[in-house]
């Protein structure tokens, strides 16, 4: 399971980087994360939280594109 929603995390920076705020980003991250998790068979409550983070901190992280404007 853990290494399902780990695979899936450059899924999720892909789908949040284009958004203008944290909240936005994290928010479609929860969704997105939810969204994949219970289509791999994984619990959609995980797949949110971890699609949540990884939107709302995807700035902290420096990832490429995802930048507040």
């Amino acid at each position: 399971m853990l290494i399902k929603s780990l695979v899936l995390l450059p899924v999720i920076f892909a789908l949040t980087g284009c958004l203008e705020n944290n909240a936005q980003r994290g928010v479609a991250g929860a969704a997105g994360g939810a969204a994949i998790a219970g289509a791999t068979g994984g619990s959609p409550v995980t797949g949110a939280v971890i699609g949540g983070a990884a939107g709302y901190f995807c700035q902290d992280l420096n990832v490429p594109g995802c930048q507040n404007r």
